[in-house]
C-alpha cells in the first residue's frame, strides 16, 4: 500500500461523487442507532447516506487530502444551506454564481480546505459534483464519444420508462450497434480508463480484459428496467444526474435529517486501518473497493489490521470490481460470508460495473 501512495498522485479530486450504491450499503451493513462506522471517504456521499441509521460517528478515511477537502465542503454546504440552495451550489441544479455562495461558506471551512478551493474556483463555479477526474472521464464519453453513436433522443429513449421486455428489445434493436460495441470497449478499456479515468496503478491487479468486462456488465444492466431509474447510469450517458439524485440528497425530508447529524461525519487522513488509533473500534465498515489495488499478501495484512479495530459482530461491506478478493477466504474461522445477502444485493446493484458486493461479519475480534 505504501508503494501505491508513491505511484499515485493525491493532489486533486479523483471522485466528485461516490459510484457505489448507498442503498446496498445500508442493507448490507444494517447499522444500528449509536453504531460506530468506519467508511472510505471518497466523495463523502456514502458517509452521509450512513447517517440515516443514526450512528454515533462515521469516520471518513481517505489518503487523498483533496477528497477530504471535497467532503468538508459538502458538509459545510449541507450544514449552512437549505435544500434547494445545496442542490444548486453542488451542481445538481442550475445556478449562475456558485462562487458567491462559496464565499458565504468559506469562513466555515478549515484553512487547508479554504486554500484548496480558493485555488479551484473554476470547479466551484462549474459545480463540485463535476470536479473529479472520473467525472470528467464520464463527461468526455457522454459529450464527445456517445454523440458519434447515438442521438440525445435515443439516449433518452433508452432511459425512458418501459417494461423489462421492452427495455431488452430496445437495447438489441436500437442501441447495440457496432459503433457502440467498438467505441465503448476502446473508451472503457485498460489504456484509456487508466489515463483518463482511474489510474494505471489502480489496474495492476486486474488480470482480465477491462473493455470486454465493462461492456458485459453494461449490457446486462442496459437490458434491465433498473437502468431507467439509475442516477449512476444517467450520469454515465448524459454527463449529468438530471432529475435523479444520489441517496443522501434524494428528498427534502432526508436532507433536513442529514443536516441535524452532519457533524457526526469526521475526517481522517490516512489508511482506513490506521484510524483505530484515534477513533477506537467500529461496529460497521464500508471499505469501498480498496482491496482492488492490493496484492494477495497486502490484502491479508490489511484484513488483519481491520479485524484488530473491529468490535465483536462488526459487519463489513466492500466491492470487487475486476480483482477478486474476499476476506472470509483468508480468515474463514473469524469471518462469515453472507452468501445469500451478497448475491441478492449484487443482482440489484446500481453500480452495474462492479462484479459483486461482499457482505461479511466478524464472529470475534481475533483469530
Amino acid at each position: 500500500m505504501k508503494k501505491l501512495t508513491d505511484e499515485v498522485e493525491f493532489s486533486f479530486v479523483r471522485y466528485a461523487n461516490v459510484w457505489e450504491d448507498a442503498d446496498l450499503l445500508m442493507r448490507g451493513l444494517q447499522p444500528k442507532p449509536g453504531s460506530r462506522i468506519l467508511s472510505i471517504g471518497s466523495a463523502g456521499d456514502n458517509c452521509f447516506a450512513l447517517l440515516e441509521s443514526d450512528p454515533e460517528i462515521v469516520v471518513a478515511a481517505d489518503l487523498n487530502p483533496a477528497q477530504l477537502c471535497l467532503i468538508e465542503l459538502k458538509k459545510v454546504a449541507i450544514a449552512h444551506l437549505n435544500y434547494a440552495e445545496c442542490l444548486q451550489f453542488l451542481g445538481f441544479h442550475d445556478h449562475k454564481n456558485r462562487v458567491q455562495i462559496y464565499q458565504q461558506l468559506a469562513d466555515h471551512l478549515s484553512n487547508d480546505t479554504k486554500v484548496f478551493w480558493d485555488k479551484n474556483l473554476k470547479d466551484i463555479q462549474t459545480g463540485v459534483i463535476h470536479a473529479g477526474k472520473f467525472e470528467r472521464y464520464f463527461r468526455v464519453f457522454a459529450h464527445k464519444v456517445l454523440p458519434f453513436i447515438h442521438s440525445k433522443k435515443t439516449v433518452e429513449a433508452l432511459l425512458s420508462t418501459k417494461t423489462t421486455q421492452e427495455q431488452q428489445a430496445f437495447y438489441h434493436q436500437h442501441w447495440n450497434t457496432w459503433r457502440w460495441r467498438l467505441l465503448f470497449k476502446i473508451f472503457f478499456g485498460r489504456w484509456v480508463m487508466g489515463r483518463l479515468g482511474r489510474d494505471p496503478a489502480f489496474l495492476k491487479e486486474v488480470k482480465l480484459s477491462v473493455g470486454d468486462y465493462i461492456f458485459q456488465k453494461a449490457e446486462k444492466h442496459l437490458c434491465s428496467a433498473l437502468a431507467q431509474s439509475n442516477h449512476i447510469l444517467r450520469y454515465n450517458l448524459t454527463g449529468d444526474f438530471g432529475h435523479l439524485l444520489p441517496d443522501y440528497l434524494s428528498s427534502a425530508a432526508r436532507f433536513e435529517q442529514l443536516k441535524t447529524r452532519i457533524d457526526r461525519v469526521v475526517l481522517f487522513k490516512g489508511f482506513a486501518q490506521e484510524s483505530g488509533a484515534q477513533y477506537g473500534h467500529f461496529d460497521a465498515m464500508n471499505l469501498s473497493d480498496i482491496f482492488e489495488y492490493m496484492d494477495e499478501s497486502t490484502f491479508a495484512a490489511v484484513g488483519q489490521q481491520l479485524m484488530d479495530i473491529a468490535n465483536p459482530g462488526c459487519r463489513i461491506a466492500y466491492w470487487n470490481l475486476m480483482a477478486p478478493r474476499r476476506l472470509s477466504q483468508v480468515f474463514g474461522e473469524t469471518l462469515r460470508y453472507e452468501t445469500e445477502l451478497s448475491q441478492q444485493l449484487t443482482a440489484e446493484d446500481r453500480g452495474f460495473f462492479y462484479n459483486q458486493i461482499i457482505i461479511e461479519q466478524w464472529r470475534s475480534k481475533a483469530l
